[in-house]
C-alpha cells in the first residue's frame, strides 16, 4: 500500500523529532528487540550495539529516509548497499516484520502522545514500503546466487601472517563444490562463535585474491581495541571481537561458516580494458584493492592503473612485495606509497615516496591520478574519514561523483 500525500506530509514533519530524538528512539528499539529475540545477536555486529554506532547509523537512516520520502531514489546507492550486507547475512523477509514492530514500539515508547496515530500508521506504511524495496532487491541477489542459499561450512587450508597486524586466511568449502567467480573488490560474511559474547557473530572481509574455484582468500588485521562512542563512555572497551578470535584461536583445520560474496564495490573486468584506474587506500583497505590487481594482473591487463596507499611503516604494510612485483612486470602499472611513521629499516624510493599521511596534492596530477582523462575511475579503501577527505579532493579536481567508488564497512548507515 503506498503512502497517500497526507502521510508523506506527515513523514515529512517528524524530521526535526528524528533529528532530536533519533538516538533515543534506535537505542530502544535495539535494547527491546535483543532482549526478546536473543537468536539476533547472530545478525548484529555486537561491537557496534556496545559503541553506539549501530543506533547511530540506524537514527541517520530513518533522518535520511524521511527528508527524502519524496524522491527515494537520491537513497538508492545506500540502499543497495545495505541490501548487499543483507544478503550475505543470509537476513529473512519475516525479519523484517519483527523489526518493523519494535521500531514502532520504540518510537511510541520515546515520543509518547507525539506520535498521534495517524503518525504512527504513515510510519508503518512508510516501514513497509522500504522493507518490500529491500526484500525484493535481496530476493533478486539470493537468486543470483544459485543453490548457495545459506551459511556454508569452510576449512581454514592455510593461515599466513603478511604484516604486524594482517592475518590472510585461505579458506575451501567442506563439501568440495566450485566456488561462483566474484567480481574483485567484493566481500564474504563470516560467522564463528565468540566465547566472550557465548554466541555467534559475522562480520565482512574483503576478499583478496583473484577469483579462484577451489578457495577464497580473506586477509584481516587484528583491532587492537573498540573505539568509544562518546554518547556511550560506559561503552566496555576491548579488543576487536571476532578478528581477535580469528588470529589467536582459529588454525589450519578449523571450520568458519562462510557466506556467498556480495557488495557493491567492485571492478567489472567484463568493461575492457582501457580507462585508467586509481586505486587509493590506507591500512587494511588495502584488501579489496590487492584482488582488483592480481584479477587484472592475471587478464594481462594493459590499461593505466595507479595504486595510491598510506601505511604508518613497512611492519604493517601487507603484500606490498607482492605489489612492487606486479607493478615489476606491467609498465602500465603505477605505485606510491605514503609512509606517516617509517621504521629505521624503511627506505625512501624502495619502501615509499612520501614520509607522511596521504595528501593527493603532492602527486602528478596526470601521470598518477589521471586527472586529464574524463574516463579514469577511482576506487577509495579505509577509514571513514581518510575516505571522506580522498573524496573532496577528487571532487574538487572536478572528478564526478560517479566515477568514485568507496568501499563503506561498518554499519552502512544511509546518510541525509
Amino acid at each position: 500500500m503506498p503512502l497517500t500525500p497526507d502521510q508523506v506530509q506527515l513523514i515529512k514533519a517528524t524530521v526535526p523529532i528524528l533529528r532530536q530524538y533519533g538516538q533515543e528512539i534506535t537505542t530502544r528499539f535495539y535494547k527491546d528487540l535483543l532482549a526478546d529475540h536473543p537468536a539476533l545477536h547472530d545478525i548484529f555486529n555486537q561491537a557496534n550495539q556496545a559503541n553506539g554506532h549501530q543506533a547511530s547509523a540506524l537514527a541517520n537512516s530513518l533522518y535520511a529516509y524521511a527528508s527524502h520520502i519524496n524522491d527515494l531514489g537520491v537513497l538508492a546507492p545506500a540502499v543497495e548497499r545495505i541490501s548487499q550486507k543483507h544478503s550475505s547475512l543470509h537476513v529473512q523477509p519475516e525479519q523484517y516484520d519483527i523489526v518493523g514492530t519494535y521500531l514502532l514500539k520504540a518510537m511510541k515508547d520515546v515520543l509518547g502522545d507525539a506520535l498521534t496515530e495517524d503518525i504512527h500508521t504513515a510510519w508503518a506504511v512508510a516501514y513497509r514500503q522500504l522493507a518490500d524495496i529491500m526484500i525484493g532487491r535481496e530476493k533478486q541477489l539470493h537468486q543470483e546466487k544459485g543453490d548457495w542459499t545459506s551459511w556454508r561450512d569452510f576449512i581454514i587450508t592455510n593461515k599466513v601472517i603478511e604484516s604486524d597486524e594482517i592475518t590472510s586466511f585461505y579458506l575451501k568449502p567442506n563439501d568440495g563444490k566450485p566456488l561462483p567467480k566474484y567480481h574483485p573488490g567484493q566481500y564474504v560474511s563470516i560467522r564463528t562463535s565468540v566465547p566472550a559474547l557465548k554466541h555467534l557473530q559475522p562480520r565482512q572481509y574483503s576478499l583478496s585474491d583473484a577469483p579462484n574455484p577451489s578457495n577464497y582468500r580473506i586477509s584481516v588485521k587484528r583491532e587492537l581495541g573498540l573505539n568509544l562512542n562518546l554518547n556511550h563512555p560506559s561503552a566496555p572497551a576491548h579488543p576487536g571481537y571476532v578478528s581477535n578470535v580469528l588470529h589467536d584461536s582459529k588454525q589450519v583445520g578449523d571450520t568458519l561458516q562462510v557466506s556467498h560474496p556480495a557488495g557493491d564495490f567492485f571492478l567489472d573486468p567484463s568493461r575492457g580494458d582501457r580507462n585508467p584506474i586509481v586505486l587509493i587506500s590506507a591500512g587494511v583497505g588495502l584488501t579489496p584493492m590487492l584482488s582488483i590487481m592480481r584479477t587484472l594482473d592475471k587478464a594481462d591487463s594493459h590499461q593505466p592503473i595507479c595504486w595510491i596507499h598510506g601505511t604508518r611503516s613497512s611492519r604493517v604494510h601487507a603484500f606490498s612485495n607482492e605489489i612492487k612485483e606486479i607493478a615489476k612486470q606491467h609498465p602500465n602499472v603505477r605505485t606510491k606509497v605514503f609512509m606517516s611513521h617509517p621504521a629505521e629499516e624503511d627506505a625512501l624510493g624502495r619502501d615509499y615516496q612520501y614520509a607522511s599521511r596521504m595528501t593527493l596534492g603532492v602527486l602528478n596530477k596526470d601521470e598518477d591520478l589521471f586527472l586529464h582523462k574524463s574516463d579514469a575511475e577511482y576506487y577509495i579503501c579505509g577509514p571513514g574519514g581518510f575516505m571522506h577527505d580522498m573524496q573532496g579532493t577528487l571532487s574538487g579536481y572536478g572528478v564526478e561523483e560517479a566515477r568514485i567508488k568507496m568501499e563503506v564497512f561498518g554499519t552502512g548507515a544511509i546518510r541525509a
